[in-house]
């Protein structure tokens, strides 16, 4: 059965013809939050302000520091676990992971291709770490690119073209996936959920892309309606802060989205969100800065910026990952294939690929313990879209 909803059917439904996802069946899945909370304070990837520097390739052609290793988990056009079947994606993009019941994880991809041929893949886990199955969880849609996870356990899987949507997808594969049209109609690049707040923030990859953040009607989990708003930035002696202006026309039916509103602030290609702490850290390749938001005094500054660090390694910003003590991971789409680790006084490579100089690293997220890393090189070393390579990384012995 197809996992999408038809556009046209969509765009003839609008809001009222959507249903809310069911993610009640996934609560379950997830494991004791104290239980969840001692796992990430003891995996290996929970802090990595003391890594060290990075070796020689290994036999995947990946440097890592001392202490790790890698390993292959999934190729386009092939069979993840083996045997005919489902085959894992072409262009491997944004990726998350998700508990299972029985102590394993299922870890999702986006296909970010394009004329209908995109979707979403998935890796499911045991608990020792071993691929037990692949499945797809959404078909049939474009140019998936990131997207982000949501504290009820779904994935939401960015459209980026004029009038992208979010899909809202259950990685268990057992609900249809839902288009959340409330979420806009843009150049969707990647989204995060702030529970504290009852909101999402969602980026925009275009180069005077908006900032944009979302408040349901009757507050979390319900994505089927709410206000979309879009940033401006006030310049004050204590420093540059956030305003939202609510998007008059959502569905971008006669002017995009990112121009409705006068005054709202052109960041230079939205790329990878995460949060922390109240805290939101988001990417703009155009200008490769790494941002940071504070929700709670809606401060704006400047983590990094390649112009002005001190160690400028981190070029071609793209997705984020932040470990489970604040340290941000920034994947690098080109530059020197390298997924970098800001921490608090540090700039540090946490791995590089070596002879995929055509690709870009896609889709880093970490296992529900903490203890292993996944990412993507989208392309390959062929730099070809049918050639993308899934990774696992994780501690020797």
């Amino acid at each position: 059965m197809s996992q999408q909803i038809n556009r046209r059917n969509f765009l003839r439904m609008g809001l009222k013809g959507v249903s809310l996802f069911a993610a009640g069946g996934l609560a379950s899945a997830s494991i004791s939050s104290a239980a969840r909370a001692e796992e990430m304070s003891s995996g290996i990837f929970s802090s990595l302000h003391d890594i060290g520097d990075l070796l020689p390739p290994d036999e995947n052609g990946v440097r890592l520091p001392p202490g790790f290793k890698s390993r292959i988990v999934a190729r386009s056009g092939e069979a993840p676990v083996g045997f005919p079947g489902y085959t894992w994606h072409a262009a491997p993009d944004g990726g998350a992971t998700y508990a299972t019941e029985d102590g394993g994880w299922v870890y999702v991809s986006n296909c970010e291709r394009r004329s209908n041929h995109g979707g979403v893949g998935a890796l499911r886990f045991s608990s020792d770490g071993e691929v037990i199955d692949a499945y797809s969880i959404l078909q049939n849609t474009s140019i998936n690119c990131a997207g982000g996870s949501t504290p009820w356990g779904t994935w939401l899987s960015c459209e980026e073209f004029s009038i992208g949507q979010v899909y809202e997808c259950d990685p268990m594969g057992n609900s249809r996936a839902v288009v959340r049209p409330a979420l806009g109609s843009f150049r969707h690049e990647a989204v995060v959920v702030d529970s504290e707040n009852q909101c999402l923030y969602l980026t925009e990859d275009t180069r005077d892309g908006g900032f944009y953040r979302f408040r349901p009607d009757g507050g979390l989990p319900n994505l089927s309606s709410g206000v979309l708003e879009i940033a401006a930035v006030n310049e004050t002696a204590q420093g540059s802060f956030i305003e939202w202006h609510t998007v008059p026309d959502p569905s971008a039916s006669d002017e995009s989205t990112r121009h409705q509103v006068p005054g709202s602030y052109p960041f230079k290609g939205g790329e990878g969100i995460g949060i922390f702490e109240g805290k939101v850290y988001f990417t703009t390749k155009h200008d490769n800065r790494v941002w940071i938001y504070d929700t709670d005094n809606h401060k704006l500054e400047v983590l990094y910026d390649v112009e002005t660090s001190s160690n400028p390694i981190l070029t071609g910003v793209d997705n984020v990952v932040i470990t489970s003590s604040g340290d941000v991971l920034v994947a690098e789409d080109g530059g020197d294939m390298q997924l970098v680790v800001l921490t608090d006084d540090r700039v540090i490579p946490l791995l590089q690929i070596v002879g995929h100089e055509r690709s870009e690293i896609t889709g880093p997220a970490f296992d529900p313990s903490y203890k292993r890393l996944y990412f993507s090189s989208q392309r390959g070393s062929e730099g070809r879209s049918a050639a993308g390579i899934t990774y696992e990384i994780s501690a020797i012995g």
